[in-house]
């Protein structure tokens, strides 16, 4: 939305190509009288030098009191009108993130403590997200000096709200007139060194939600969307953004809009297209064990005798350590969560089924599992009836694959694949393979055949042409 009345904004103060991006009211209980609106937009920036950013992002407020000037000077126009720079980046190395694309504004009982988190781009396509205090943006408000303005302040200060606004002194309406321009900047003191979080996604939108845990402790999840249409479902811990979850939706466009319903755990999302409603409570992704739930640090779930469930006051969720111990402690000590044994397992997942081949000699395999946790590491394992070995995964979009050049003898036996994350680890798939000699080969019908048929259970055609373009490359190289 681009600003079409620009007297609003004051007298002399004509800004260039500003678009407007969100607006708040920060209500304050014990002083209603004080209250402000906060206005957030970009504009053009006049240095047009080729080392200069194209964009600059402002802050303005206003008071809600304010009913403009008297009929003979600045009638219809905003008294309290003050206007400074937000600025995110690395203020060492003088690098900002300037193009404003959306805030979010978290409200809190004490305004001071009301968060704002803008969502930045850069010229070197990255986003961030940056945020700020309610307390430390006034503040700039009500100290900093007035760009350009060199003479006395007056008194009442510009931007104090008053009752009567149509009384207030022409002194103190010039320099709202010729001087709304705070001369200091507004930094981020939450992360005063770097943005909050730095990512090569272009994330469009964004939302921020309070949530409550199994502990009764509170969390915020950030909400951030994607160009293609993800939603990427974030756990803010202290100067760590964990990122829970990413959903694909269903249109691959840009999110236009999005509308959190916090009471109901619902987002709603907007395309050019349509408009969806997606779950925040989504436990079910991490049911199949008391581990995998609580690794999945979502502050919306927690590990009951229902499996993986909205949290509930006393469910099993460890999100600051990311600990699956707490898993085996709900086990050994059933009465404190008031639940038995019986009710809390499985605390670990079965192991999956080992699924059988006989592959001959010398044919190339590629085995492949899929990856359940991008925080995870994995590895293929082999344990053979002469040796044993490890090898990391080539991780091929949603898959974790594994070359084995030329089947050999020492080839036979398990090969599983295996996810390390924090103190859990599990087997994800195992294989049996078991070498075909050539005596034996030469009796079966239609071998090549067979071999195809191994090798396309095993992994699929566009996983098995990537991987055979990874081992020519790997053998290039060598």
């Amino acid at each position: 939305m681009v600003f079409t009345d620009v007297p609003i904004l004051g007298l002399t103060y004509v800004p260039r190509q500003p678009t407007f991006v969100a607006a708040s009211w920060v209500k304050r209980k014990q002083d209603p009288d004080n209250e402000k609106i906060y206005i957030f937009f970009r504009e053009k920036n006049s240095d047009s030098s080729p080392e200069a950013d194209p964009w600059i992002t402002r802050v303005a407020r206003v008071c809600k009191v304010d009913e403009g000037g008297s009929k003979r000077f600045f009638q219809n126009t905003w008294t309290s009108f003050l206007k400074a720079r937000l600025v995110c980046g690395f203020s060492k190395e003088s690098l900002y993130f300037n193009h404003l694309k959306d805030v979010y504004v978290l409200h809190a009982e004490n305004w001071r403590d009301t968060r704002v988190y803008a969502l930045f781009t850069s010229s070197w396509n990255s986003t961030a997200v940056c945020i700020y205090t309610m307390a430390e943006i006034d503040e700039v408000f009500e100290k900093s000096a007035f760009k350009g303005y060199e003479g006395v302040i007056p008194n009442p200060r510009p931007g104090t709200c008053v009752i009567n606004s149509s009384r207030l002194p022409y002194t103190t309406l010039n320099v709202v007139k010729d001087h709304s321009e705070m001369s200091e900047w507004i930094h981020s003191s939450v992360h005063p060194l770097a943005p909050f979080h730095v990512s090569n996604h272009n994330y469009t939108k964004l939302a921020v939600d309070r949530v409550q845990a199994a502990d009764q402790g509170m969390f915020n999840v950030l909400l951030l969307a994607t160009d293609t249409g993800k939603i990427h479902k974030c756990l803010e811990l202290g100067s760590e953004l964990f990122i829970i979850l990413e959903t694909q939706l269903s249109y691959r466009s840009a999110v236009q809009s999005m509308i959190l319903a916090s009471k109901k755990k619902k987002l709603i999302v907007g395309f050019a297209e349509d408009v969806l409603i997606l779950d925040l409570q989504r436990c079910q992704n991490y049911n199949s064990s008391c581990a995998e739930c609580v690794l999945s640090r979502d502050p919306y779930c927690a590990w009951t005798p229902n499996g993986c469930t909205s949290t509930v006051v006393g469910g099993i969720q460890n999100l600051i350590e990311q600990q699956t111990s707490v898993c085996r402690a709900a086990l050994e000590e059933p009465k404190t969560l008031n639940r038995s044994r019986r009710e809390i397992t499985p605390a670990t997942p079965m192991a999956p089924s080992v699924v059988p081949h006989t592959v001959p000699l010398g044919v190339p395999v590629y085995l492949s599992c899929p990856i359940d946790s991008y925080h995870a590491t994995y590895t293929w394992e082999h344990r053979g009836p002469s040796r044993n070995s490890s090898t990391p995964c080539q991780q091929m979009g949603p898959h974790c694959l594994h070359l084995i050049p030329a089947m050999e003898s020492g080839g036979n036996g398990q090969h599983q694949c295996m996810s390390r994350e924090r103190d859990h680890t599990r087997v994800v798939t195992q294989y049996l393979l078991t070498v075909q000699t050539a005596s034996r080969r030469d009796h079966l019908p239609n071998a090549g055949s067979s071999v195809n048929e191994i090798n396309n259970e095993l992994v699929s055609h566009t996983e098995l042409v990537a991987m055979i373009v990874a081992a020519m490359a790997i053998v290039a190289g060598l």
